[in-house]
Order: C-alpha cells, then sequence, then structure tokens
C-alpha cells in the first residue's frame, strides 16, 4: 500500500504501547476491514513524530483477496481524516520487502523563510526569520553530495547498522516566502535530513562558514553540526523500487504548492 499522512497529531510512524503512532492507526483499520486479527505492517522508511508523508510504502500478509480499489476504499473508511491509503497491489512477488527492496529514498523540506512565524501553515512548514543566501546554501549542499560517513548528522538513537549512505542530490529552490529543500539517496539515517537541514541554514545564514561544514562532515561528530531542526516541514516523499516490482514512483509535490 502506499500511504499519506499528516504527522502532527502521531507520536510517529512506529507503533506505541499508548496506540499513537501512525502504524497503529494503520493496523486497527486494517483489522476492522478485514474482520480479524490486524496484520502486522512494516514500512520503507519510519516518520518521527510531526514528520509528514505523501508515499509511504507499507507491505503486510493477509489471506483476504480483494481487487487493489476495495482495498484502498474499504480501509480508508477506518483511518482518520489526516491518513489515507493512496494506492494497493496484490499478489507481489514474497521477494518484495518495503524497506530492503527500496534502491533510493526522497525527502522534501519546506521552510518558510518570512519575519513573521507560519499561521494557516503551521506544523506543515519549518520557519526561520534570519536572512538566507541561497548561493550559500547550494553551495554547501555540494559538500554533502556522494558517498560519506554522515556520523555527524545522526542521532543518537539511530539503529542503522552503517552511517556510510550516499546522497544523490539536493536541490534548493525558493517559491516567494518559501524556500524547499529536496533530497535523495540509497538510504537516510536518522533525523539525517533535519540535521542537515539545520547546518545548510547556518551557512546560508552566515553564522557559519563553508569549510565549516566540510569540516563537520569529515569530523564525523555529531556534537559539531547544528541542532537537529523542527520536524514540521519535513516530508518523506517516498521510495523508489525496482521497476519488476510495477509500483508507483513518489509523488513530486505536496498540496497546491509545491
Amino acid at each position: 500500500m502506499g500511504l499519506s499522512y499528516s504527522g502532527t497529531s502521531y507520536c510517529g510512524w512506529q507503533s506505541q504501547p499508548g496506540g499513537c503512532g501512525v502504524q497503529d492507526h494503520l493496523e486497527r483499520a486494517l483489522g476492522q476491514f478485514l474482520g480479524s486479527a490486524p496484520p502486522r505492517t512494516a514500512c520503507a522508511g519510519r516518520t518521527d513524530a510531526r514528520v509528514h508523508a505523501l508515499g509511504q510504502v507499507v507491505h503486510f500478509d493477509s489471506p483476504l483477496q480483494r481487487e487493489a480499489q476495495s482495498w484502498v476504499r474499504g480501509v480508508n473508511a477506518f483511518l482518520p481524516r489526516d491518513m489515507a491509503v493512496q494506492w494497493a497491489r496484490t499478489g507481489l512477488s514474497p521477494a518484495f520487502d518495503a524497506r530492503r527492496s527500496a534502491f533510493q529514498r526522497r525527502y522534501r523540506y519546506v521552510l518558510r523563510h518570512h519575519p513573521v512565524r507560519p499561521a494557516l501553515d503551521e506544523g506543515r512548514v519549518g520557519w526561520t526569520h534570519r536572512p538566507l543566501d541561497l548561493d550559500r546554501l547550494r553551495a554547501a549542499a555540494q559538500t554533502l553530495l556522494g558517498e560519506h560517513d554522515f556520523s555527524a548528522f545522526r542521532s543518537s538513537e539511530c539503529q542503522a547498522r552503517s552511517p556510510v549512505k550516499t546522497l544523490h542530490a539536493i536541490d534548493i529552490e525558493r517559491h516567494g516566502d518559501y524556500v524547499v529543500f529536496d533530497l535523495r539517496a540509497n538510504a537516510f539515517l536518522h533525523h539525517m535530513v533535519r540535521n542537515i537541514v539545520g547546518s545548510l541554514l547556518a551557512v546560508g545564514n552566515g553564522s557559519k562558514s563553508l569549510s565549516w561544514l566540510a569540516d563537520v562532515l569529515a569530523s564525523r561528530d555529531r556534537r559539531l553540526a547544528a541542532p537537529t531542526f523542527m520536524p514540521d516541514g519535513l516530508y518523506f516523499l517516498g521510495p523508489d523500487y525496482p521497476a519488476e516490482f510495477g509500483l508507483p514512483s513518489p509523488p513530486d509535490h505536496i498540496g497546491l504548492l509545491f
């Protein structure tokens, strides 16, 4: 299944004892639709509290045989209003795994750059009021491209086996009062995108130099990078899979603006 959700009301993807995870709500809805014990789900990328997803991909096993569109409409009938199945596929190869079969993942961070904090966009965008130089942002981003040990941008709670990842692209564009960061990598560490965005902003607003970011990356020391930036503007666009699985590509836009 492809799932979209606003993360504002949830404590992240992963199931929690209090039932506040996106996974908890999805599995309850699946159980109600199936009329049986809910199946256990696995996702392509676990999101944190208040982080959104447009193309989260989830897999599970079920004995129920239904048309794909029946799964979409049926499960959505039991989901909260800020969560919805976008598509479903049945009969995939047993080799498919939502996380392990993905060869890359995409994230987008939407930042409101304005003297005044957001109101209608509250919970949906990050915010900074400090001056920003897009040329400095883009130059700094180039420092991070390629295969590196990203330990300096890794949460202490990260469970990844290796901090070495390949960052394929960071595209930065301005749209009026908004600055949009698009990141694509083979995989991401816990808090990696938010730590990168926070560090790029430190260079973009002039408080840190271009050489500082290169030194932070080389140091592999999380204490030297900028603080983890706010989660509100982060969107998991989704994973890319080999064409053999026939799954949709991640969405390339958010709402009406991006």
